[in-house]
């Protein structure tokens, strides 16, 4: 969501070349990329984020340092030496003098996207200090818009850059599906270390992209006017959240992403605001948003915990590692899971459940602070099992009550040069309501059943009730947060256990 007036950014040249340099609008283009409704996290040491060339560093208790500002200068340096290094040249100089001052002038230059609110503070956000969102030093005490909704929104769509287009995406369209699905894949999320990249399926797409009240203009993209390749995305879909107790119609805001070569060109604010435009001409003024990095400004910010289902494969591939002292074998047997679940009625979601688990959901998410309402129709996009897209169970009582339901949603990643494995299979906590079965023994198996499935590792967040059966369930705390954002609204901010919302 962004205001009517023109970026500068706009105004510039996008070529599609091989240098990466840094700065959007004076902010790193990566951050705003990172706003995301993906999740924010990978088992023990791995984060999601970006791919980028990294030195590798060692995590601090508190999460791995950022070191993008000296990611970006490793990467630019190449670049600077290449067009102004001859300016530079001076026989009284020796070269390590000389690369001390590139380094100096691109750490004054360029920021990397901050991971924390002690970074943050010292990060400057040219682009989003100009949006309608709280500061990062703001103290909030108050509730309601930041901008009053506008009558005259502007009609036409906001200039590209010479040499590319808008284009929105029809995803009833196969090819147009696999051309999305080629761009996030390549494009989108990957590991530090570059071993892992999400890999959204064109179904899971669809689901993601097409619930009800989604609109084609929503799907908003740019291509390259010569041979019309997608070279950047982002969406929004429509959902009634409450916040506190205000209810607002608004829009989810996912799956931002520009092509690796058009990084730091400027691109990331353009498409935000051209999104924004989409919506507010559909008289929609607020958005929620998650994003792995620290913006201006959190409502709320969470934790990813991880819980291993194939232990034996996550040290194969590097994605988690064995603990001091600990064998293989013990780790195995540390993990190892019932072969069957234990709740009575517990069985798959079927098409005639969907009033029962309405009735459900509405009445457990009052309790929280943010929250989505959903409708009957929402509800059966939502949580009607998918294979390889979404899973549902309910609790059948007496009479054919419903009594509590746990679901979980697919989300792989590609594994990248290992000789045997070639994708690991990731569970995601979606939403779990209990009335009568204890939440401790409805999550267990949910991981029983996750695992019967074939899943090697099963991901949740730390709001709702969560915490309740973490630890007790054997996950472990990952080291990367995920920052709940609105756009043009303000509130006091919550704790994660008062957070009601789940974005894909």
């Amino acid at each position: 969501m962004a205001e009517d007036s023109e970026s500068a950014a706009s105004q510039q040249s996008l070529e599609l070349d091989d240098q990466d340099t840094c700065g959007i609008d004076g902010d790193n283009e990566e951050e705003n990329e990172h706003m995301q409704g993906s999740p924010g996290g990978e088992l023990g040491a791995k984060r999601k984020k970006k791919k980028q060339k990294r030195k590798k560093e060692k995590p601090s208790s508190g999460g791995a340092k950022s070191d993008s500002a000296s990611d970006s200068q490793e990467i630019k340096v190449v670049y600077f030496g290449k067009r102004i290094y001859h300016k530079l040249l001076n026989p009284g100089l020796p070269i390590q003098k000389l690369q001390d001052i590139q380094r100096a002038m691109e750490l004054l230059s360029c920021q990397g996207p901050a991971k924390s609110i002690d970074e943050a503070a010292k990060h400057k956000y040219q682009f989003w200090d100009t949006q309608p969102v709280p500061k990062l030093n703001e103290v909030v005490t108050s509730h309601g818009p930041i901008e009053a909704d506008k009558e005259n929104i502007r009609q036409e769509p906001y200039s590209l850059p010479q040499g590319f287009m808008w284009d929105t995406l029809d995803l009833s369209n196969a090819d147009v599906l696999k051309e999305l699905y080629t761009l996030l894949n390549e494009n989108y999320v990957e590991d530090d270390d570059n071993m892992f990249r999400f890999d959204y399926s064109p179904n899971f797409l669809k689901w993601a992209l097409r619930p009800p009240g989604w609109l084609p203009q929503w799907h908003c993209g740019v291509r390259v006017s010569s041979n019309k390749k997608l070279v950047g995305f982002i969406s929004a879909i429509p959902a009634d959240i409450r916040v506190y107790d205000t209810l607002k119609r608004m829009v989810e805001i996912n799956f931002l992403c520009v092509h690796k070569k058009l990084r730091s060109k400027r691109v990331a604010p353009v498409l935000i605001r051209e999104i924004t435009r989409r919506v507010n001409l559909e008289g929609i003024f607020q958005a929620v948003y998650t994003a792995g990095v620290v913006l201006p400004k959190p409502v709320s910010t969470c934790r990813y915990w991880h819980r291993s289902l194939n232990p034996r494969k996550l040290v194969e591939v590097k994605f988690s590692h064995l603990s001091r002292n600990m064998t293989l074998q013990r780790t195995m047997k540390l993990y190892r899971l019932p072969d069957s679940t234990k709740t009575p009625g517990l069985r798959p979601m079927e098409r005639r459940d969907v009033g029962q688990v309405t009735e459900l959901l509405q009445r457990y998410l009052r309790r929280f602070q943010l929250a989505p309402s959903m409708g009957e129709e929402e509800v059966a996009h939502w949580f009607l099992p998918q294979d390889n897209i979404i899973d549902t169970y309910v609790v059948e009582g007496a009479g054919g009550i419903l009594t509590d339901f746990t679901s979980f949603y697919t989300l792989p990643s590609t594994v990248m040069h290992h000789p045997l494995h070639r994708s690991l299979k990731a569970a995601y906590s979606f939403y779990n309501v209990h009335t009568q079965t204890p939440l401790l023994d409805l999550m267990n198996d949910a991981l029983i059943l996750a695992k019967l499935k074939g899943f090697d590792v099963f991901n949740a967040l730390d709001l709702m009730e969560n915490k309740m059966f973490l630890e007790k369930l054997k996950f472990g705390i990952g080291d990367g947060n995920l920052q709940y954002y609105l756009y043009n609204w303000k509130c006091p901010p919550m704790d994660p256990d008062k957070v009601g919302l789940v974005l894909q």
